[in-house]
């Protein structure tokens, strides 16, 4: 399953593959497998990247339009 939200919002925000690999420690390699599904993504994984860019999970996991963080 490919995440166009997760890879749209990187790309948005004019971040590399590389930068936020490095933010969560992983390879670039995964990362961008991460972004096409081939690895599915940890809680902790999500949770670093729905602070990071301040979105829900359900954004990242294209379960939603909406970025927003309900509260």
């Amino acid at each position: 399953m490919i995440f166009n939200n997760l890879k749209n919002i990187r790309i948005d925000n004019d971040i590399k593959q590389k930068d936020i690999a490095e933010i969560l420690n992983v390879s670039q390699n995964t990362y961008s497998q991460y972004e096409t599904g081939i690895i599915a993504l940890t809680a902790e994984v999500l949770i670093k990247l729905s602070d990071y860019y301040n979105v829900s999970i359900d954004y990242l996991l294209d379960r939603t339009d909406n970025p927003k963080i309900n509260q």
